[in-house]
């Protein structure tokens, strides 16, 4: 499966160069192009009947954000989340932009409990909406503060809030959010409270705290919700009277940057968050489909030890027993290719086999040889002494099945490739990664107990 995000990594880099150089090319046909290349990838994973329902039904809330994302391309809508720690004003801001009380303001710690989203504006064809977010630190906010990250990481562009210079806690979250690969801009706050000189050395601050993860151009003083100012009045008879006067919101500047970034990159925006987000749901489906075959696999190899140990066991016939073994090494073979849905012919297991036990051969020369030495020998014992010699070859068997198993999987992980790495270095990584002891004690238990079983009475 390759992941979406394949096609949008290099227009991604050429993307951000040219947000870095301000460029001012409005309303491009190249954003419907993009938006319709990512809907088509939305699509495509969405309809993929290869993923196992197991899979579909583990990552259904991922699922159900493809969905939704995929409607948003199809409106042509944009997402922009407000984010920040609790009572920076995030939601006075969301309300200011757009000119109503939208949004829940209050004085309690953490008015905002869950995501809310409002529809703003159209800007460059797209119609704009706003999501106000839980606060980061909220008291009880652990499940929250995720909400608000998985908000803003479905969101198109970050607008993050700060009412002074920033915590490290709002520096580690604005890190986390710029490793998302998509636009912010930090908005400083209720700037009405700062002298002229004062807002400009804490707009500097904020710059060089920010560098890496916002452009300075893209750090903005606004006062959402400014304090009203005290004015005194005078009446006909020259009598004083002080009264407060509200005052508008101030939000010029971010308003201007945000027009200038939908205006020339909105639909491309949209366009790579919606295809980066489906290449992160492709890898999960990818990890899990993976796993699935992984645990298919080693349930298959088990199988076909005690199979093949037991083929050995029970045989009589000196030496036959091995080429019974080998058959069962071929089907171990082609069921493995099927589980990986890389299907093998008996040819072909056959020479991977041959390969297999070429490099085993030669790695573990003398194993090979007590094999075949008990083999022999089996034939002219009796009683007690054929359990324990069949036990012994038995478990040999097994732990051969077990590498041969455990080779033919990493062949067909790499898709039919043994890698740069070549067999030789595959197979005698494969024999030290395995506790050779410890399976030879599971395999002698399990067979002597099955033999015993069988016994008459």
């Amino acid at each position: 499966m390759t992941a979406p995000t394949d096609a949008f990594s290099s227009l991604w880099r050429r993307l951000r160069g040219r947000l870095a150089r301000g460029s001012t090319d409005a309303a491009h046909p190249i954003g419907d192009a993009h938006s319709s290349q990512a809907a088509a990838s939305l699509r495509a994973l969405l309809d993929d009947d290869s993923i196992p329902a197991a899979v579909r039904n583990g990552l259904a809330a991922d699922f159900a954000r493809l969905e939704s994302m995929l409607a948003k391309l199809e409106r042509g809508e944009l997402h922009i989340a407000v984010f920040g720690r609790v009572s920076v004003g995030k939601s006075a801001l969301a309300n200011a932009l757009l000119g109503e009380d939208a949004f829940e303001v209050g004085v309690l710690h953490g008015t905002t409990r869950e995501s809310h989203q409002e529809s703003w504006r159209e800007v460059g064809g797209s119609g704009v909406h706003l999501i106000d977010t839980p606060g980061i630190d909220e008291l009880d906010g652990e499940a929250r503060e995720r909400l608000a990250f998985d908000v803003a990481a479905v969101s198109d562009l970050v607008v993050f809030v700060v009412d002074g210079d920033m915590t490290q806690r709002e520096r580690d979250a604005l890190a986390t959010l710029a490793a998302t690969e998509r636009p912010l801009l930090l908005a400083l706050n209720k700037a009405d409270r700062y002298g002229v000189e004062e807002l400009e050395h804490l707009l500097e601050r904020l710059r060089e705290r920010a560098a890496g993860c916002v452009r300075a151009e893209d750090v903005v003083a606004i006062a959402a919700q400014p304090a009203p100012v005290k004015r005194v009045r005078m009446d006909a008879q020259g009598a004083e009277s002080t009264e407060l006067v509200e005052r508008m919101p101030d939000l010029d500047a971010l308003r201007a940057r945000l027009t200038a970034v939908l205006e020339r990159e909105g639909k491309t925006l949209a366009a790579l968050n919606a295809s980066l987000f489906a290449g992160r749901v492709s890898d999960q489906v990818a990890a899990r489909i993976a796993a699935a075959r992984r645990e298919l696999a080693a349930k298959v190899i088990r199988q076909y030890c005690i199979a093949k140990a037991l083929a050995v066991a029970l045989n009589p016939i000196p030496v036959a027993d091995l080429l019974a073994a080998g058959a069962l090494d071929a089907a171990l073979v082609m069921h493995l290719g099927r589980v990986y849905g890389l299907p093998l012919t008996r040819s072909e297991a056959g020479r991977l086999i041959g390969v297999i036990s070429a490099q085993l051969a030669a790695l573990m020369g003398a194993i090979w040889g007590v094999h075949l030495v008990a083999s022999a020998l089996k034939g002219i014992s009796a009683g007690l002494s054929t359990a324990v010699t069949a036990g012994a070859q038995g478990a040999l068997a097994w732990y051969a099945t077990e590498l041969v198993g455990r080779a033919a999987e990493k062949y067909l992980v790499a898709g039919k490739s043994w890698g740069e790495q070549g067999p030789k270095r595959v197979v005698a990584d494969i024999v030290a990664s395995l506790d050779r002891d410890s399976i030879l004690r599971e395999a002698r238990g399990e067979i002597l107990k099955r033999l015993k079983g069988r016994a008459p009475a």
